[in-house]
């Protein structure tokens, strides 16, 4: 049985804290022993393959997926706006971006007003979310989810079928949201080696927390500078894993075959402190 306990805060900043949480379906593992906290304020990015348990811990760390053991702390007055990686829009639905961002909502109008205003969707609030570009389609769910005023952003895939120029311009915008409201962003990301420059922390999991930490500062990397531009330096970030382990083919943990750096998926490229 779950241990959902009354732990203590482990910081005075925390809003979820998530301890040796473990959870098996069908007799396999999902989530092995994995440690997870979000602070107030901070932006954690959570980054693995298909298949690693990134959703799964989202749901647990919200309360909404059981643990077999673990326990598992909430802050009273835990709030949650949640972006979806996926969603499904009636194509033949007549539907205004201002009607997308407030449905459900009660929000008074001035609440409104300065949500479409911090997601530059003034101009945008009168035109029909099937005309959208994939830009402001992320960004009308963005206010959508923010509207609630939460002091916790849950965004899966927040710049998923978007080019490097529509990832930075989302990046930017999130990190905006959070120097404007302070609340915490939790993005949870496919992509194994770039994540947003404003993260605090990365969280790299498949089944076991294989590693975390910062992200680097992109301006160190000549190759990527070359690739992206000047730019992309104050958005993008690189993630250098460093794992002491491989992974077998079943996903299960094998000492590296070699002692030395490898590639991400059924090994990893690795350069973070180990958690195991």
């Amino acid at each position: 049985m779950a241990t959902i306990a009354n732990i203590d805060a482990p910081s005075a900043g925390a809003l979820i804290a998530l301890r040796h949480g473990c959870i098996s379906r069908g007799g396999r593992k999902i989530l092995d022993n994995v440690d997870f906290t979000v602070d107030r304020g901070e932006i954690v990015t959570l980054i693995g393959p298909n298949g690693a348990g990134k959703s799964t811990l989202v749901k647990a760390a919200l309360g909404l997926e059981r643990l077999d053991s673990g326990a598992l702390w909430r802050a009273p007055d835990l709030t949650v706006g949640y972006q979806p990686q996926k969603y499904s829009l009636d194509p033949a639905l007549p539907l205004s971006v201002r009607r997308l961002v407030t449905l459900n909502s009660a929000a008074p109008a001035d609440r409104i007003k300065d949500t479409l205003a911090l997601f530059r969707l003034e101009r945008l609030e009168d035109a029909d979310i099937h005309t959208l570009s994939g830009g402001e389609l992320q960004r009308a769910m963005l206010a959508r989810a923010f509207l609630r005023a939460p002091n916790l952003l849950v965004l899966d895939e927040p710049s998923q079928n978007l080019d490097v120029g529509g990832t930075m311009e989302i990046y930017r915008l999130i990190a905006d949201v959070r120097k404007t409201s302070g609340c915490a962003v939790l993005v949870v990301s496919h992509d194994l080696n770039v994540v947003m420059a404003a993260t605090d922390k990365v969280y790299c999991l498949n089944t076991h927390l294989c590693c975390s930490g910062p992200p680097e500062d992109v301006g160190r990397h000549k190759a990527f500078l070359d690739l992206f531009g000047a730019a992309a330096a104050h958005t993008l970030a690189i993630y250098p894993h460093h794992h002491d382990h491989e992974h077998a083919p079943d996903g299960s943990i094998a000492p590296p075959s070699h002692g030395h750096d490898h590639a991400h998926g059924r090994h990893h490229h690795h350069g973070h402190h180990h958690d195991r």
